[in-house]
């Protein structure tokens, strides 16, 4: 049993009588009676009894009388030169019939839930259908459709009649599929376009973009680094670094209400005051003004002229002055760190540099990171710093350098990973490249090579000398799948070679019987006499045993052909070992040692020359039946 308290009962006994009205605002009029007779406006419901369209021309110089447009002449409506008119009106008044709806008057659609709603400027009006609707045949429903949805449009102060020629189509294609499945459900919400009318077309004000500045910024979900501040901004050749966006003024409209929807005028605040020189490129268009960079560099900005720079002079690189500085190795860029002071660094701590070329006078902080094509470092590097360029010249070196063509002047423990290596004196570290060549090797220099080292002078022991023919990491992972391919091809020859085995036994086996089966079918063919079934289909099962011996003796002659090829890869990786040499210019003193690390087998050969020896330049030498020894030998 339902309760209801006081008020809620007074709602439900109150009802008007029906009430004729005549009105522009269907909304407004129902909320003043549902207000008079002190009850909710959605207990109310009306009837369409009349629609009037009226229209004229108002310039606003002299008024003029509305006319009347009958409902059969709307069509003259669609002309979009009237409509488009700023002086044109149009405006509808609705003749309705008020009441408040019994319970005995069958409500149409009952478990339809609609609503009407539109787009910002109401030139799309659309009827949404909620979830779980249905609806079921009946003989009205075309017509109850299209009562519902025009009720829906004038509450919402939409036109009826105009710019909705789509209606008709929504409402017979529901109403068509009702009458073939006698009930229409709506399993998800849907949105139909029940009216449209000209939408305007925005104004655009006048825009100035800096995309050089663009390219710099970082998404929001990316770490914020404030050491990169974009102290220099790289250019691109052909890159869009400016644009300016020129003024365009909209065009009108008129939405679903009748209102004549006039576009704003565009704002000009944007205009082009700054200059630019040869090295930027400016292309107009009617939308448009684009600024290119006609080369690589760097973007400036001075005396109100934008130029695009390849070479920078500054004092020093660190969180305080520029930040990191990323302009990319291909830029074109060429920096000079002047900062010469010993108690100071060139390049900060914790700084990012990246450029084509960079001339570091001074030295390189902890944490520091320097790539560029080539590389000069007048002062010293940290310990946790790291230079990598292609070519590169460090005067004390204590961090990690990487590179193909690497000077250093001295290194002090530091680590370095190149092609070609020059040290003028090694004091500690680890170094390994291609070749490396050292004027003055102290002690506990460790140096790995694929081809050659040479030391001018030896002053110290604990030192090792080692030549890795697989020492570059590509070499390493071609070696690795070379190796891999001889497993899998060595295990197809052993697996073929079994298969073949198998076959021959049973060829063997069934020729004496093959023969004899061979030698009756010839008889039985010769006499006409029709072959028994039994003698074709062993006769076909042996050749076919035949067949396929030979198709796997083609395929095990292709794999041991490929196994041959890989064994060949494999050992060309150990053929430069035995031209590779380790050669001291000096006297040997103290303890150190030659290594030579073979790939197959994959073992390591370890020399230790004696104290005062005077053998200079050691190789490997092979003695045969797969043994190999380290030797003095010519160079």
């Amino acid at each position: 049993m339902t309760l209801f308290g006081s008020k809620e009962k007074k709602q439900l006994s109150k009802s008007i009588r029906p009430t004729v009205v005549r009105t522009q605002n269907v909304a407004k009029e129902l909320q003043a009676i549902a207000k008079s007779y002190d009850i909710k406006v959605d207990t109310l419901d009306f009837n369409i009894l009349d629609v009037q369209t009226y229209t004229r021309m108002n310039d606003g110089s002299k008024e003029t009388e509305w006319e009347s447009l009958a409902n059969e002449d709307l069509y003259e409506l669609d002309d979009e030169t009237a409509l488009l008119n700023p002086h044109f009106q149009i405006k509808q008044t609705y003749e309705i019939e008020i009441f408040s709806p019994s319970k005995e008057t069958p409500k149409p659609c009952p478990h339809l839930k609609t609503a009407v709603g539109a787009n910002a400027s109401k030139c799309k009006v659309y009827l949404s259908i909620l979830e779980g609707s249905f609806l079921e045949k009946s003989p009205t429903l075309e017509e109850d459709l299209l009562n519902i949805i025009n009720k829906k449009k004038i509450r919402a102060g939409i036109l009826i009649n105009i710019f909705d020629e789509m209606v008709d189509d929504v409402v017979s294609k529901i109403s068509a599929q009702a009458r073939v499945v006698g009930k229409v459900e709506f399993k998800e919400a849907k949105a139909l376009l029940v009216a449209e009318s000209f939408e305007p077309t925005a104004t655009r004000n006048d825009k100035l973009i800096l995309h050089y500045e663009e390219s710099n910024k970082k998404d929001d979900s990316d770490k914020v680094d404030y050491s990169s501040r974009g102290f220099i901004t790289s250019a691109k050749k052909d890159e869009l670094l400016i644009e300016y966006i020129k003024p365009k003024p909209g065009t009108p409209g008129r939405n679903c209400r009748g209102d004549f929807l006039e576009p704003k005028e565009p704002i000009v605040s944007h205009e082009i005051t700054f200059n630019i020189d040869e090295t930027i490129s400016k292309i107009e268009t009617d939308e448009s003004i684009e600024y290119r960079a006609n080369e690589n560099g760097y973007i400036a900005f001075n005396d109100n002229t934008y130029t695009i720079k390849t070479d920078m002079d500054i004092g020093e690189i660190s969180f305080k002055t520029t930040g990191s500085i990323n302009s990319g190795v291909d830029s074109d860029v060429s920096l000079n760190v002047s900062e010469t002071d010993l108690e100071k660094d060139a390049i900060g701590t914790g700084m990012s540099v990246e450029v084509t070329e960079i001339d570091i006078e001074g030295n390189v902080g902890s944490n520091a990171t320097v790539v560029a094509h080539r590389a000069t470092v007048g002062g010293q590097t940290h310990k946790t710093a790291t230079i990598r360029a292609d070519e590169l010249d460090i005067n004390v070196h204590k961090g990690k350098a990487f590179g193909k063509n690497i000077k250093i002047t001295r290194l002090e423990h530091g680590e370095i990973d190149g092609e070609s290596v020059e040290v003028a004196q090694a004091l500690g570290g680890k170094i390994r490249a291609k070749e490396v060549s050292i004027g003055i090797c102290a002690s506990h220099v460790n140096i790995t090579a694929s081809k050659r080292i040479e030391i001018q002078k030896l002053q110290g022991s604990e030192n090792t000398f080692t030549i890795n023919p697989v020492l570059k990491k590509d070499v390493v992972d071609d070696l690795n799948d070379n190796q891999e391919t001889i497993k899998k091809i060595e295990n197809s020859v052993r697996e073929i070679g079994k298969e073949i085995a198998r076959y021959r036994k049973l060829i063997e086996d069934g020729t004496p019987a093959f023969n004899k089966i061979k030698k009756h079918l010839i008889h039985y063919k010769k006499n006409g006499v029709k072959l028994p079934a039994s003698f074709v289909q062993k006769y076909k099962q042996f050749t076919s045993m035949q067949e396929h011996l030979k198709e796997i003796q083609n395929e095990y002659e292709i794999k041991n052909d490929q196994l041959s090829l890989q064994t060949t890869r494999t050992v060309s990786f150990q053929d430069d070992i035995m031209d590779a040499r380790i050669i001291n210019r000096d006297r040997w003193v103290g303890y150190n040692e030659i290594r030579f690390q073979l790939v197959d087998p994959p073992i390591e050969l370890i020399y230790k020359p004696s104290e005062g020896s005077k053998d200079k330049i050691f190789g490997l030498v092979d003695l045969g039946d797969g043994e190999f020894e380290i030797q003095a030998v010519s160079e």
